[in-house]
């Protein structure tokens, strides 16, 4: 428990030292009209509460991914405490709340428009697309499990269906919905109900905390099968939600739209993030901790999913209020994610029509085809939509990295702190793709019979990341920047 008590101390650490930094670098102006103050509408631009903005940006971004995602994920390792602790300090954190402040700054302007503005039309258009399509992804693809858990909760007559039409029309009426109406009341309640449980877990972890390797023991990948799954990529992108997430840069512009003064922006992006992290962290080694080490969690997996797991360990450390927590979570969690991809969905297709939402009508007019499509998409098989989500929120991160790596060039500010984790986080997320059998791998075997081999998909993965630092390179010489000092 010793190494996870340290890590615990740095990543709250990392907050209050690192993130200071990051907000010195970026220049946060406490006296600057933020856009809710200029742009109000009642519907998306409206004044909150920074303690509530706080809560709803936490639940947005996190939802079940640094449960779920910690407890799949400790599998690789102690490396996987290492990366939720520094991915989080030094890439995630700084990934949401730069992309935050940017939106903060452009009038809460939706994130492909934000990529646009610095990386140019071409990819703009691109990243509406794909920013589009991951959003309504997600929200196709968190209906699955809440339906299917409330069909086994409810009365026999209340079947899937019937669960699945219910949460859609929470989703319309989510999305429609003026912000401070329905999400403003709900998520600040759900929001503190999944801290309360990360907190609980985390006292009872130091009672029952005895399972608990240290992180410089048994520092190895723990996988079943380490050669199919390699550290590096897999990891990364296994473990997203409280390390880094490209998810996270499509939802703070909603919040950006509340924000009072930019004194809260680092509380509330660069703070969630955090809090983040250690709900993973708790998670990561609670799971470790409950079924014995590592060979008793493998044991666990194979027999149950990770939903079990969490409520036979809420129940048994928490009793009956941690098993109302942990069926809270696993129901509520999902459907507060996937309602927020679909509002943010509304908000990225209404920035690139030049569509203003304060009208029901207008709002209507955006997301009826964006409904439409989700529900199309649901008749796809489920894991084959999870597995290509995994990826496609790893490229978004990339992207939203390189963006704000050539804002802060534009800038003349310290624009390393995002180019390292930029050049990181590409070099995982190609080499991911062509390497996972739900990457290209899969076009490779379906054509010829042959998955590409971990070297060729790391040498590509490498390579693309060369050519991606060569045209940074280049842009810096176009413009004639020069790396300032951390006082710029």
């Amino acid at each position: 428990m010793l190494s996870f008590s340290i890590a615990l101390v740095v990543l709250i650490a990392g907050y209050f030292i690192y993130g200071k930094v990051v907000e010195r670098v970026f220049g946060a102006d406490y006296s600057r009209p933020t856009p809710v103050q200029t742009m109000a509408d009642g519907v998306d631009y409206v004044p909150l509460p920074s303690w509530k903005i706080f809560l709803i940006q936490f639940l947005n971004i996190a939802g079940l991914g640094p449960i779920f995602g910690a407890i799949m994920g400790v599998m690789f390792g102690p490396a996987a405490f290492l990366w939720i602790v520094f991915g989080t300090i030094f890439a995630g954190a700084v990934h949401d709340y730069l992309s935050g402040m940017l939106s903060l700054r452009r009038g809460g302007t939706s994130l492909p428009e934000i990529v646009g503005q610095e990386l140019g039309s071409k990819v703009k258009n691109a990243m509406r697309v794909f920013s589009l399509l991951l959003m309504i992804l997600v929200g196709a693809v968190f209906v699955y499990n809440p339906a299917d858990l409330l069909a086994m909760l409810s009365p026999a007559e209340l079947s899937r269906t019937f669960w699945v039409v219910l949460i859609f029309v929470y989703y319309l009426a989510a999305t429609l919905l003026p912000i401070d109406k329905l999400i403003g009341k709900l998520y600040p309640l759900f929001g503190l109900a999944l801290l309360f449980m990360a907190v609980g877990i985390m006292v009872m972890l130091y009672v029952h905390g005895s399972q608990m390797p240290e992180i410089w023991t048994e520092f190895y990948n723990h996988k079943a099968d380490p050669e199919a799954n390699p550290i590096f990529p897999m990891m990364f992108v296994s473990i997203a939600c409280g390390a880094i997430s490209g998810f996270h840069a499509t939802q703070s512009p909603m919040m950006a739209r509340c924000l009072k003064t930019e004194k809260h922006a680092r509380p509330i992006f660069y703070g969630a993030m955090a809090a983040e992290g250690v709900v993973a962290l708790i998670w990561a080694a609670a799971a470790i901790a409950f079924t014995g080490g590592y060979s008793g969690l493998q044991e666990f997996l194979g027999n149950g999913s990770p939903a079990v797991l969490v409520d036979n360990l809420s129940r048994s450390w928490l009793g009956t209020l941690g098993g109302i927590l942990a069926i809270l979570g696993v129901i509520a969690a999902p459907i507060t994610s996937g309602d927020t991809a679909l509002r943010s969905a509304r908000l990225i297709a209404a920035d690139f029509m030049n569509i203003k939402q304060k009208k029901i009508s207008s709002r209507l007019l955006v997301s009826a085809p964006l409904f439409v499509i989700c529900f199309i998409i649901m008749l796809l098989p489920y894991d084959a939509l999870w597995r290509y989500f995994a990826w496609c929120n790893q490229v978004l991160a990339v992207f939203t990295l390189w963006t704000l790596t050539v804002y802060l060039a534009r800038e003349r500010r310290q624009y390393v702190i995002t180019l390292l984790p930029a050049l990181f986080m590409t070099a995982v997320t190609v080499t991911y793709i062509f390497y996972a059998p739900e990457g290209l791998g899969i076009i490779a075997d379906s054509l010829w019979g042959v998955r590409i081999c971990y070297e060729l998909s790391l040498g590509i993965g490498l390579a693309v990341t060369a050519l991606f630092a060569a045209l940074f390179a280049r842009f810096l010489s176009n413009t004639r920047r020069v790396l300032p000092t951390l006082s710029a």
